[in-house]
This record gives C-alpha cells, structure tokens and sequence, in this order.
C-alpha cells in the first residue's frame, strides 16, 4: 500500500484484504461516468494504494468529466483531468471484479461478472452548486473508505 501520512485528508490508509492474495477489484458505475463512479475510483486508489484496482465507467458515458468534478477532486490532491469518460464496454475485459458498486443508473446498469453488488443511492451532482457538490463527494468518499474496510 502507498505510504500516505495521517496527515492527509483521507486519513490513514485503509488495510484491504484480498481472497485471492491479488489486488481487489473494484468497478464503480454511474451514467456518465463524468462525476460519481470518477470520484468513487479516484478514491478507492487514494486510500485502497497499491492493493487495489478501481475502474469506473457510465451505463451512458458523456465523453467528458465534469469540470466540477476535476476542481473538487484536485482539492484533496487527485487530479481527474486526464480522466475519460468510458463505457462498460471499455472496461468488462478487466473482469471478473470483486465488487461491483452502481450508482444511480438503474435499470440502465447491466449485468458485470463480479462476486459481489452493491447499489449506492447517490444524487447525481452533475448540476449541484459548489458546496452542495463537495457534500456529494465527500458521501462517496466515506463509502468508498467503508467498502473498502468490509471487502
């Protein structure tokens, strides 16, 4: 796991355990993948390290990550700019995952080989104003922190 002082705004790093001894898996899904399912995989790299995969992808990509998204993530040391906007087409040969997390896409999230679903009812973000965007982030983060302590 990356070393990461007690100092940062995550925290201490969180221990993951693996059933395999490999890394753990982890896909996050939402719409666009341009806010939710982005800051859910940034976040689960921060504090998973090294010992996590995390990708992320949208039942509808938009093909851009919000800007908001970018500046609220660059706030706690992530930069999503290089980020794309990706489908679950681009990103099922990386599966079997360990988990699989939705977020807000419903009936639009097909089925993905994974040992384990987790549904999250996040709002979608996409037209918060600042604060109420950060609320929504610093949601996802907890949960990532949480999935990654019970994984």
């Amino acid at each position: 796991m990356k070393d990461r002082n007690n100092n940062s705004p995550l925290g201490p790093p969180v221990p993951v355990r693996t059933g395999d001894g490999g890394k753990t898996k982890i896909l996050f899904v939402c719409v666009e993948n341009a806010n939710r399912s982005q800051m859910a995989e940034a976040f689960a790299k921060m504090v998973g390290g090294d010992e996590v995969e995390a990708y992320s992808a949208g039942s509808n990509p938009s093909g851009k990550i919000n800007l908001k998204a970018v500046i609220s993530m660059k706030e706690l040391g992530y930069d999503l700019s290089s980020q794309q906007s990706k489908s679950l087409e681009e990103v099922k040969q990386f599966a079997p995952f360990d988990a699989v997390v939705t977020m807000g896409c419903g009936d639009a999230c097909p089925w993905m080989s994974a040992k384990r679903f987790i549904d999250w009812e996040i709002p979608d973000p996409k037209e918060m104003n600042e604060a109420d965007f950060r609320k929504v982030r610093d949601v996802i983060k907890e949960r990532v922190k949480k999935l990654l302590k019970e994984i």
